[in-house]
């Protein structure tokens, strides 16, 4: 009897044997098999190899593969396994880890040509048999990686890295937003993080933790700040944890349109109006590095000033200009007016310097009023003096006629 006719006679007659019996011992030789071989309980003689070689024929398919190394080697067990048992529904090929239980690997029934290839170079192709690099998967529309967090006891959370036609984008899936944005075309180095996390705009060499480069000529380099939502500034935070730790804030108000700067829950020292006009302050014109050039109105808005108008109140203690005479002999300034040294040492406060010059004219205009009074005075003392002149004329006038 050929061999093969023998291995099926006797995969028969063992099919049909009690579940305890032993298997049947057909060689203790390498015995070779030359034709197709069937093995299963539906194996029949009228089997046509085909192209088979090898075929296992049964409703449950199993292939054992059972290593009995000794535990010092590795003895795991793996099984290859043929769709579900009987009564299920799956249709698969799958290798199954024997030894601790788990399914390690599954193709389903249906899966397009090329599902899964591995040339030899070790690229894998999904969907394509030729891989250009390491993973290689092709499809007609948007192409999606899944990483799906859950079954623990973290909180579960779903991230897809998608590709199409439209653009490169990272979806939470979780919180259904889209974080994360490339479109095709977009220039080289538009986004860039160094190896020291700076990173780069347009740059693939940033020079700073933010770097944003133009490179296309006539294009300015900008940083937008977007508010788009109601009741929402557009802002950014400068913060130094030094010495003085601090953090300044750059406002763009939406309520009132205005440019505040200032710290962050504390005061706000500058603002800029939205309907400012042009060029109201510029520091350096035309080759005049040290010009301040204020075009517009200077208003100075102080509420503790110490406006001068008590000058004239009538207690005012008004010094005596020969006081002035000596101070100014002895200091070479005028009272109550900071010296030229006190100016380099402490610089001048423009405020009150303004309200003690306005405070000398006040005094000076005193003085003059003064003066003016003693003028008249003395006019009509004078005025007197004349007309008593007068008078001693004509008396002499009459005394020489009398003679």
């Amino acid at each position: 009897m050929p061999l093969n006719s023998y291995l099926r006679a006797t995969v028969l007659v063992a099919a049909t044997l009690p579940s305890f019996a032993h298997a049947e011992v057909l060689s203790e030789d390498n015995p070779t098999i030359r034709s197709f071989l069937c093995l299963g309980f539906n194996c029949a003689d009228s089997d046509i190899a085909g192209i088979d070689d090898f075929r296992i024929k049964d409703n449950t398919i199993r292939m054992h593969f059972d290593d009995v190394s000794s535990s010092s080697l590795p003895d795991n067990d793996w099984r290859i396994m043929i769709n579900d048992s009987a009564g299920g529904s799956e249709e698969f090929f799958a290798i199954q880890d024997a030894t601790r239980g788990p399914v390690v690997f599954k193709l389903s029934a249906g899966a397009p040509e090329n599902a899964l290839f591995m040339a030899p170079t070790g690229r894998i192709g999904l969907n394509t048999s030729m891989p250009l690099r390491e993973l290689h998967i092709v499809d007609e529309n948007t192409l999606t990686i899944r990483l799906d967090q859950r079954g623990g006891s973290d909180p579960t959370q779903v991230w897809d890295i998608n590709g199409n036609h439209n653009a490169f984008y990272v979806s939470d899936v979780t919180a259904g937003t889209t974080p994360f944005r490339v479109e095709p075309g977009a220039p080289n180095n538009s986004f860039s993080v160094e190896n020291n996390g700076f990173v780069g705009l347009g740059t693939a060499t940033p020079e700073e933790l933010l770097h944003i480069r133009s490179n296309t000529a006539n294009s300015d380099a900008f940083a937008l700040f977007d508010a788009n939502a109601a009741g929402s500034d557009a802002a950014f935070l400068l913060r130094q944890n030094g010495t003085v730790p601090s953090t300044w804030e750059f406002r763009n108000q939406q309520s009132s349109g205005r440019l505040n700067v200032g710290l962050v829950g504390g005061n706000t020292p500058f603002k800029i109006d939205n309907a400012a006009n042009n060029n109201l302050l510029r520091l350096g014109r035309n080759g005049k590095p040290d010009e301040v050039n204020i075009t517009g109105k200077l208003v100075v808005n102080n509420t503790q000033l110490n406006v001068p108008d008590y000058v004239f109140s009538a207690d005012y203690a008004l010094r005596p200009l020969a006081d002035v005479q000596a101070f100014i002999d002895t200091n070479s300034h005028l009272p109550d007016v900071p010296s030229e040294a006190d100016i380099k040492a402490n610089g001048v406060d423009m405020t009150q310097m303004q309200m003690t010059l306005l405070k000398k004219v006040e005094e000076l205009t005193l003085y003059t009023l003064q003066q003016e009074a003693i003028i008249t005075a003395q006019q009509v003392k004078l005025a007197e003096v004349d007309a008593l002149r007068a008078e001693m004329a004509d008396i002499k006038a009459l005394l020489s006629a009398t003679r």
